[in-house]
This record gives structure tokens, sequence and C-alpha cells, in this order.
């Protein structure tokens, strides 16, 4: 439980993350989903930094959402380095199946929106399976841009609350997780979290990193070498950006600014040019 300590946020730029350890991060996210408050959550990574200098909406998303949790070693090893309060790694694929088991006990249940229709299918027999009190309330593999086709998506958020689901795991790409922000009044009650590919690396459809590269830091080059066609530009140009970010935490902690704050104290920052 979380009463016994403040929670803080380290800035990271135009995007942040929350102090919390995993089981931290699921009795916040399985509270929420159980009081029908709704609500999103965001797993920040060197990709969301880069994304959010670009895109103005990313980074408002990040003031908005009530849970953002690092995604990536980078963020770990930079708090650590900077003495900042965050110390754990808490990823949307490790996440995954302890959040999952937690909702089988809560009875909360879960809509899984995006990845493949063979992966959504797998992870539904294979939670049934060890997870015997889950409810998967939906799966929806439906394309669609959310700027070319934002009605296609809100039809898609629209069939997840029409479910009674109260998680919805939105395994989509960082720049469609914006549907979370965009429209989190059309799936309130539930939750909506920006999982990523948690689905697919839960089913062994995408193979994970081994335990020492991902520990490294190490996981983008590991998936960049299985994938490189479809990843070497987000890896080798695009997430480029997010060294300036990181490099001006550096001169602000030495400068005394302050890097973090109180969980629920919002403070807006622009996405740096």
């Amino acid at each position: 439980m979380l009463g016994d300590r403040d929670i803080e946020v380290v800035q990271f730029g135009p995007v942040c993350a929350h102090a919390v350890s995993m089981a931290e991060a699921i009795d916040m996210i399985a509270q929420r989903a159980a009081s029908g408050k709704g609500g999103f959550v965001l797993t920040p990574n060197v990709d969301h930094i880069a994304i959010a200098r670009r895109t103005p909406e990313m980074a408002t998303a990040y003031q908005r959402a009530f849970l953002t949790l690092a995604d990536g070693v980078p963020l770990v090893a930079v708090s650590r380095l900077l003495r900042l309060p965050l110390r754990e790694k808490v990823s949307g694929s490790d996440l995954f199946e302890p959040l999952m088991a937690r909702c089988a006990v809560d009875h909360l249940p879960v809509f899984f929106l995006g990845a493949t229709p063979e992966a959504c299918r797998a992870a539904t027999q294979k939670l049934r399976a060890s997870h015997p009190g889950i409810e998967i309330a939906g799966t929806d593999s439906s394309m669609f841009d959310l700027d070319a086709d934002p009605a296609g998506a809100l039809d898609a958020v629209r069939r997840a609350r029409q479910s009674g689901a109260r998680l919805i795991m939105a395994c989509l790409p960082p720049r469609k997780q914006l549907l979370l922000a965009r429209f989190e009044d059309e799936y309130r009650p539930a939750v909506g979290i920006g999982a990523g590919s948690a689905l697919s690396f839960y089913v062994g459809e995408v193979r994970r990193a081994p335990a020492w590269a991902s520990g490294l830091g190490l996981e983008w080059l590991y998936r960049l070498t299985r994938e490189p066609r479809r990843l070497w530009r987000r890896y080798l140009i695009e997430d480029v950006a997010a060294a300036p970010v990181l490099a001006q935490m550096v001169l602000d902690r030495l400068r005394g600014r302050p890097l973090s704050h109180a969980a629920g104290t919002r403070r807006r920052h622009a996405p740096a040019s």
C-alpha cells in the first residue's frame, strides 16, 4: 500500500516517471480500476522522450496520466547518477502477468486492444490456465490510424468500454497510445495502460531480450538486430533526440534546479526544441 510514504515524480524533460516499485504500481492500478475513476498509465522510455519533443500531444498526455512507470534502464540509470528518487525499472512487459494475476483476484475484467488476433487468443488461453479467476472481457485487433482515422480509434475505444472491462491493455506503438489521453472520457470507468509489446512478449510471438541485455540497457540493441528494417530508424535516428534532454538534466542538477516533485503537483514542461 502507498499510504506510508509520499510518491516522487522524476521529470525527464517533457515526460516523467513515478518513483514506485512493481508492487506499488500494481496496487495503484488495481485500486484505480476498482474505483471507477478511469484514467491512464504510460510507460516512459527514451523513445517516449524523443516523441514528446516532437509531439506536444505526447507531452500533454504525460501531464495528465495518473501513473507513469519507467520502462527503460537509461531512465533509471540517469536517476541514480543524479541521485534522484527513481530506483527501479517497472516495464509494461514485466508488469503484465502480475497485474493480470491481481485482476483475477480482484475480479477486474480485462480488455486487450491491439496486438494480433493470434496473440490475443494465445494470451487469453494462457491466462485462463494460469489464473482461473481472470475475466477477459474482449479483444480488438482492428487497425486504425489515430490521426487519419480518429473515428476508427474511437470506435475501438468504445467497444472496449461496452465490454464492461475495468482495465484496457493498449498493446499499441507509442504514438497510437495517445488514444488513451485523447479518448479518456470515452472508456471511463476503465483504466487504460500503454502496454506496447507486452502481450506479444507474453505469448512468445516476439522474443524478449535476454535478462543480461535488458539489465545493461541493451534491449534496444537486441531488438534492432532481430527487426532491423522496422526499428533502425527509431533507434538510430529518432531516439537520438532524447540525448539533449538527458544532458540538460545533468546541467540542471549541477545548477541546483529541481528535477523531481511530489505526485499530484502538476508542473508544465514544454518539449525541448
